[in-house]
């Protein structure tokens, strides 16, 4: 990995600079986390159809969540360029080009889960009790999705600014909120009404509206963008070329993906409700354990983005060797962690004994699986991205998510009816495919690129 390189891979001062930015990523990821498990365990606790019926649910909002990411990706393509360049003007533009997208977007999904809540959940399963209850569900929590049309954006370009301790408060406070509101809606405690999987949506609906009244203060407060609506959508042609040329591939490569990863849950919600509610807990679990390597994602593409905005091209290339050897390190790390931690996570959510067995075995698999999605997310999602080489990794998941697992894994499902298990470990081979072709494109050196431009 050093690749002929004349400097020692972790340079002085690397490791305080990555801290700086990852603390409060990995904070913000494992608060997420922890919410999300705290939700599976009520929802557990309430009764399994419930748990199950609010997974596929929640499946539209982790749609329009990637989604949310992907643009967040797309921005700090140019703003953290720009933002190594000084250049605060052209980072507002940026800003007002994703917030138009992130509107349009969420008006969209919105509209569709509100009104057509069943029609939107046939999509993964046909189980009337969980049409029933998701689109319950559905209908109320659609409504937060307007809420995060402003704040993703915001949160995002402010990361891009290096204010990552602003988000990981203002994204604190949501979900710890979301989950106090969760256990007195739910469970009906210290006299509030006891309403089950609607106390869920709820709690969710007010927690993402506080977030978008705290992102509004303290965009008055702020002294990184201007204030002038105007100025925002105000954008020269070439920066919309560039963002068209170099961040929408990003977008379009996080929808493919969220899409594929989604067939995931189609197929789970055609094997039966015990293969959903496993799957769910077993997903929250590995997104739990990985929260320090995701966070090592995100702040490489803010640290890379502004060293190649400054021009300092060498140090990047170093720095990227570096992040990946500390990213095999700590996700190695993970799979120790959530192997060991199987027996105290089988017991958190009350499920039957077939729906049990299921969640042991898709845990060890995780364990494994866990390494390959973080390395491939630094690679693709953020050393590629910073650099404006967006296209390769569309490419790559486009091949093998969309012609390698997807198909072979409805084939193994629906036509030669493998068991439930079996398919569930053939969904999970796209990350590992992927992975050695996407180090041959890290060696090549051609994702390296300033974007910047002197003038518009």
């Amino acid at each position: 990995m050093m690749n002929g390189m004349k400097h020692r891979i972790f340079r002085k001062g690397f490791f305080r600079d990555l801290l700086i930015l990852v603390i409060p990523i990995m904070v913000q990821n494992f608060i997420t986390s922890s919410v999300q498990l705290a939700d599976t365990v009520m929802l557990g606790r309430l009764s399994q159809t419930a748990l199950s019926a609010s997974s596929l649910a929640g499946q539209t909002g982790f749609i329009l969540y990637v989604i949310h990411f992907g643009l967040a990706s797309a921005l700090t393509i140019l703003a953290s360029q720009y933002w190594g360049k000084k250049d605060t003007d052209t980072v507002g533009k940026v800003f007002g080009m994703a917030l138009f997208l992130s509107g349009v977007i969420s008006v969209i999904v919105t509209a569709l889960c509100f009104f057509f809540p069943r029609e939107v959940l046939h999509f993964w399963t046909f189980e009337p009790e969980l049409l029933d209850e998701g689109a319950r569900y559905l209908r109320i929590v659609s409504l937060s999705y307007l809420a995060l049309a402003f704040s993703q954006p915001y949160l995002a370009i402010m990361r891009s600014c290096e204010r990552v301790r602003l988000s990981t408060r203002v994204s604190s406070f949501s979900l710890i909120l979301n989950v106090i509101l969760n256990a007195l809606l739910i469970f009906g405690l210290a006299g509030f009404p006891k309403l089950g999987i609607i106390g869920a949506a709820l709690a969710t609906l007010i927690s993402r509206i506080a977030e978008l009244v705290i992102c509004l203060a303290d965009l008055q407060r702020q002294k990184i963008i201007t204030k002038d609506v105007r100025k925002w959508f105000d954008v020269p042609q070439s920066l919309q070329n560039d963002f068209r040329v170099y961040c929408m591939p990003a977008i379009v490569n996080d929808v493919l993906w969220v899409f594929a990863y989604n067939m995931n849950s189609v197929i789970m919600g055609h094997l039966g409700s015990d293969m959903v509610a496993a799957s769910s807990v077993a997903g929250v679990a590995r997104e739990l354990v990985a929260v320090a390597g995701y966070g090592i994602s995100s702040a490489a593409a803010i640290l890379l983005g502004k060293e190649i905005g400054e021009g300092n091209n060498e140090l990047a290339k170093q720095d990227a060797d570096a992040i990946l050897i500390t990213a095999f390190g700590i996700s190695a790390l993970q799979g120790v962690i959530l192997f060991a931690s199987i027996p105290l996570i089988a017991k958190a959510a009350i499920l039957t004994e077939n729906a049990q067995n299921c969640l042991v075995y898709m845990l060890k698999v995780s364990s494994f699986y866990q390494i390959f999605q973080v390395l491939n997310t630094i690679l693709i999602a953020s050393i590629f991205r910073c650099g404006g080489d967006s296209r390769y990794g569309m490419r790559l998941d486009l091949i093998t998510m969309w012609v390698i697992t997807v198909p072979i894994s409805l084939f193994s499902a629906f036509v030669l009816k493998l068991p439930p298990l079996a398919v569930y470990t053939i969904l999970c081979i796209d990350e590992i495919s992927k992975f050695p072709l996407a180090m041959r494109h890290y060696f090549s050196g051609s994702w390296n690129r300033n974007l910047t431009r002197s003038s518009f």
